[in-house]
């Protein structure tokens, strides 16, 4: 696929709702927001964040800042926002990590709690960097977690239960990874490029990582904020075609100097 040039896909994040006005409702928004601020640890992605946020204003500043939703909040409803150009910046970030890791040729591990969104856009990822020389990581086999199995689909590590692979914002997938690779006596990766819980446990754990995140997941944006997380980049992580995610992966890789085919 042709690199896209910045305004071409931001003109393509926001026709495809990946960025602009997005599906998640601003009510779906707040209620993670006021839940993550509450403690409930389901909201935290694996991460520890201890009492720093514990004020739901708090949370919605680092999300107006590093999301882009709206920062009122007497705004309780209806439209929210992703901003196209925070998104872009975001990649960009996560561009400069992939390419240094290319260029050491690190041991990377890649992971989705969004197989349905977002395994092509890893899977892709995956294969440029092996092109460069990087180590993609084959985790342990046999691996459980949340009652049912972890394993590998095309390089990227996924969570499958009665013989399909489920989304899972859960951080115990990665905890058995990290600690089969550890039992097995084997080097752990050097970065971590993953979503949800994947991406929070591995950057609670001291691994470099970075991740994608929805505007209703508000931890890796603060985890980002704390610098416990080295990106992350602000998506709708799930439209309603996967294939819409190809132009954001080929700017990716081509901002990263990397194959993008």
């Amino acid at each position: 696929m042709p690199i896209p040039t910045r305004a071409e896909l931001i003109d393509h994040l926001v026709r495809t709702r990946i960025a602009g006005a997005v599906a998640t409702p601003r009510e779906n928004n707040l209620d993670h927001y006021r839940k993550l601020a509450a403690g409930d640890r389901h909201y935290w992605l694996g991460l520890e964040l201890g009492d720093r946020w514990t004020d739901e204003q708090d949370v919605l500043a680092v999300m107006a800042e590093r999301c882009g939703v709206s920062d009122d909040l007497a705004h309780r409803s209806g439209q929210d926002t992703i901003d196209p150009e925070l998104t872009v910046d975001a990649l960009e970030r996560m561009a400069t990590v992939l390419r240094k890791a290319a260029e050491s040729r690190k041991r990377v591990l890649f992971a989705t709690g969004h197989p349905g969104g977002l395994l092509d856009v890893h899977r892709a990822t995956a294969a440029a960097l092996r092109m460069t020389g990087c180590e993609i990581m084959v985790i342990p086999g046999g691996l459980t977690a949340d009652e049912g199995y972890v394993f590998q689909f095309a390089d990227v590590a996924v969570f499958e239960r009665g013989a399909t692979l489920w989304h899972t914002h859960s951080p115990a997938p990665m905890a058995a990874i990290l600690d089969g690779l550890a039992r097995e006596g084997r080097q752990l990766p050097e970065l971590v490029v993953a979503d949800h819980g994947w991406a929070g446990c591995a950057a609670q754990r001291g691994i470099d990582a970075v991740g994608y995140a929805d505007s209703n997941d508000p931890a890796l944006f603060l985890a980002e904020s704390e610098g416990t997380l080295q990106v992350a980049v602000p998506i709708d992580d799930h439209v309603t075609d996967p294939r819409f995610y190809d132009p954001m992966t080929a700017y990716l890789l081509g901002a990263a100097g990397l194959p993008t085919g």
